[in-house]
């Protein structure tokens, strides 16, 4: 305990504690040992932020900014971000198990996307319209929305954070960014930064504690324009009652459990590297993970028989070790969850074909890289998102029945095709219904391309131009060029 670091929250300008003094622990995955302790923010604490975010949006420095002014404090923020990318990239590791060579990098890569959001603050225009009344010259032009309330889990926290700070920040809205209570630490480091690249006090405030109260308060709160969340659908659901406090606006980036289909035709080496990459990279903890393998009939034993070579060889252990492939799960509710489902499927007639338990070597929240064959599409697992290193195995023999069983489920975040055959990838690149589809390849990102999901993945993209369009509203103007009187006041015109 005496390694124990505090933290605090940043609310207008300020590192401040819970009003209350309230703490909660964090606690590593890698070590199960306590090493930071959070402020438990308090509704208090919560309307504190909303206020100042409101007032940075309303009156001061930040609201009579240009775009390009607002351009230059992103571009500072990237640059910073970059160079202190080491740094956040072990505390990320620390805080959620998860392997520091992604941290690092993701933390690095994503300055590029506040150096693509800085890029386009000066570029976000009205229209002219072609109006059909004479004398009347109208536009439109898009303002921002006011304060957003940002959302984000654990498992991604820096790109997240990214994604939505990027674009609201580039469009003049003012943010109040809520922590996951699973991993707090590297947002709260990433705040220091906020002032470092020049933006003014109240801009960015971040909160940490849980849905209850500092949630709830935050996304019911009457001065909140828009809510963008992710995370999972039992909070998706209460996130959306709360709107209904301020109809905020609302995105929603949720779970996922997508289908990755492997053609007769298709590189059978490439297609094994993308599959073990899609489900067993960041040990499953990805909301686009590949976790519903669908191989052809003529190439699945061949396909298995590569990919268990490769998997029954991956090294599982201290994420901050650069020869590992394979951290620990981040919380003990994950590891009870993917425990229970893994034991049901197999009562329901599924094979493992390796994994399916916790590696006799390693303490905490290890779970083996797991494959599971299974004999039925109605067995339970097939549809139920584990947020871990767990792949099912289905067998398919045509392509329409490709498309059935990866459209068979209640989710629509993401899909991998893996076909040499240019035709058939334009036709199922078309027929998968979900929000991303990447075709001989797998777990690609970009700040220039949007991403986000349809059915129970949620609604609203991310990432891209199209955000900056999320986070404005246009605004109409008319004006009468004529020097004549108006007409009948009771006259629609």
């Amino acid at each position: 305990m005496a390694n124990v670091k505090s933290y605090k929250m940043l609310i207008d300008g300020e590192w401040v504690n819970a009003s209350d003094n309230g703490l909660f622990k964090s606690s590593s995955p890698i070590s199960g040992e306590v090493w930071a302790k959070i402020p438990e923010a308090t509704q208090s604490d919560v309307d504190r932020a909303v206020k100042a975010a409101h007032k940075a949006f309303s009156t001061g420095p930040w609201s009579e900014m240009t775009p390009s002014e607002r351009g230059k404090c992103l571009r500072k923020l990237g640059d910073l971000l970059a160079e202190k990318s080491e740094e956040l990239g072990r505390i990320e590791t620390i805080d959620t198990g998860k392997m520091l060579k992604e941290t690092r990098w993701q933390a690095k890569y994503i300055a590029e996307f506040f150096h693509f959001y800085a890029g386009c603050a000066d570029k976000i225009a009205g229209e002219t319209l072609p109006i059909d009344k004479p004398d009347m010259f109208v536009f439109t032009r898009r303002e921002p929305l006011g304060v957003v309330a940002a959302i984000v889990p654990w498992n991604s926290q820096l790109f997240l954070v990214a994604v939505k700070v990027g674009p609201a920040l580039a469009a003049g809205n003012t943010i109040v960014l809520k922590a996951s209570e699973h991993a707090s630490v590297a947002i709260l480091e990433f705040g220091k930064l906020i002032e470092l690249a020049g933006f003014p006090s109240g801009v960015v405030n971040i909160l940490t504690g849980h849905g209850e109260p500092c949630g709830k308060a935050l996304t019911s709160h009457p001065l909140i324009a828009r809510i963008s969340f992710t995370g999972g659908p039992h909070a998706a659901k209460q996130v959306i009652y709360n709107s209904a406090e301020n109809f905020a606006q609302v995105s929603l980036e949720l779970g996922g459990k997508s289908p990755f289909v492997v053609f007769e035709d298709a590189d059978i080496e490439s297609a094994v590297n993308g599959s073990i990459a899609g489900i067993f990279g960041a040990t499953g903890q990805s909301c686009v993970a590949g976790s519903r393998l669908y191989l052809h009939e003529d190439i699945a034993d061949i396909f298995l028989t590569r990919m268990l070579d490769h998997v029954k060889n991956i090294q599982i252990g201290d994420p901050l070790n650069v020869d590992t492939q394979m951290g620990p799960l981040c919380t003990e509710g994950q590891l009870k969850h993917i425990q229970s489902v893994v034991k049901q499927a197999q009562l329901e007639g599924g094979k493992v074909l390796c994994g399916g338990q916790q590696p006799k070597h390693l303490m905490g929240t290890y779970y083996e890289p797991t494959i599971i064959e299974c004999n039925s599409h109605d067995m339970s697992i097939v549809d139920t998102e584990l947020f871990g290193p767990v792949l099912t195995v289905e067998r398919f023999k045509t392509e329409a029945e490709a498309i059935s069983l990866a459209n068979d489920t209640k989710h629509g975040l993401a899909a991998g095709i893996f076909t040499r055959n240019g035709a058939r990838q334009m036709r199922m690149s078309k027929a998968v219904r979900c929000g991303i589809v990447w075709i001989n390849t797998y777990r690609a990102v970009s700040p220039i391309a949007e991403f986000g999901g349809v059915k129970g993945s949620g609604y609203g993209r991310e990432s891209g131009f199209q955000a900056m369009y999320d986070y404005t509203r246009p605004k109409t103007v008319w004006i009468n060029t004529s020097d004549d009187p108006m007409a009948n006041p009771f006259v629609m015109r």
